[in-house]
């Protein structure tokens, strides 16, 4: 490793690192030279941190779920107390609970939103209280990540998913917001959208596909890379980004951009100066020419993209 690419000596927390993507993730952290806090709502998460341990690094494990807003408080002192620093936070502890808008209760809203987006937000409020606190003591930038998970459901409005999207959407404007002001303090806060084969994706992407190197093309090994290169030195100069990841490929989004700009003649619409302007345009308009970016939905594992239609 070059001294660009190693986390020796730092020290990242990890959510929902129990199985999956989580898991995958911390272990890529630990290859990388990281300790790692791992997080998860059971016993797992002692499973994971005895495979960090075995490897020589140092792990601990916290449980507890991240809809509680003081655990981020119990994670970052948990890596300051066991291996004196906090230096990456990996968000990745997620549900699912996947219903029509229709069929949607309270309680399916409730729990998403509460895990996902409270969850990015609880941890990243407590991590950004410490690097804040110790830019402050040092007089200048400290060194500190954090990789969000959003999802493409976000991006194209999944029909059987709308608590799951907005979560995802929400996350995505809380690390742009993370980026834009824990920026100046030396942290940097990017997002990915992930594929991977997992226990809660198993229905989704069926079985197991085999590719050079013997290694499932949707395993969550592969996003592993990622979120370790985004955690590390190498990366100071990634911030605000957003990543789809999955199987060989890595492809980072441009922002949205204005298609079309109806300006009033008189400075003030009218509805009927809106109706002649704005009616015309979306005439005949193709149904799945909206904001939800289908291209992405198109992206294969060679990076080129097919038809979401």
């Amino acid at each position: 490793m070059s001294s660009t690419n190693t986390l020796e000596g730092r020290t990242a927390v990890v959510t929902g690192a129990g199985a999956g993507l989580g898991r995958a993730e911390a272990l890529a952290l630990a290859g990388l030279g990281a300790n790692v806090v791992v997080n998860d709502v059971g016993p797992a998460a002692e499973d994971v941190a005895g495979e960090i341990r075995a490897l020589g690094l140092g792990a601990v494990a916290v449980t507890g779920d991240v809809g509680d807003w003081s655990l981020g408080d119990r994670l970052v002192q948990a890596a300051v107390e066991n291996f004196g620093s906090l230096d990456v936070v990996v968000n990745n502890a997620g549900v699912l609970r996947d219903k029509m808008l229709f069929n949607l209760t309270e309680s399916d809203w409730d729990d998403v939103i509460r895990v996902h987006l409270k969850g990015h937000a609880g941890v990243s409020r407590a991590a950004a209280v410490h690097w804040r606190a110790a830019s402050k003591a040092s007089g200048g930038p400290v060194y500190g990540r954090v990789i969000n998970t959003s999802s493409e459901a976000f991006l194209f409005g999944a029909p059987g998913q709308p608590n799951y999207s907005a979560a995802k959407a929400g996350i995505t404007a809380l690390t742009l917001a993370t980026a834009q002001g824990l920026g100046r303090y030396g942290v940097r806060a990017n997002a990915i959208c992930p594929r991977a084969r997992t226990a809660m994706t198993a229905e989704a992407f069926g079985e197991g596909v085999g590719a050079p190197g013997g290694l499932d093309i949707m395993a969550p090994e592969r996003v592993g890379t990622l979120v370790a290169h985004l955690a590390s030195p190498a990366a100071d100069e990634i911030n605000g980004q957003v990543f789809v990841v999955y199987g060989d490929m890595v492809a980072l989004l441009a922002p949205p951009t204005v298609e079309k700009k109806f300006t009033a003649a008189d400075g003030t619409f009218t509805p009927a100066e809106l109706d002649a302007q704005l009616s015309p345009y979306f005439k005949g308009r193709d149904p799945y020419r909206t904001y939800a970016a289908y291209s992405v939905a198109g992206l294969d594992t060679t990076g080129t993209q097919k038809s979401a239609h």
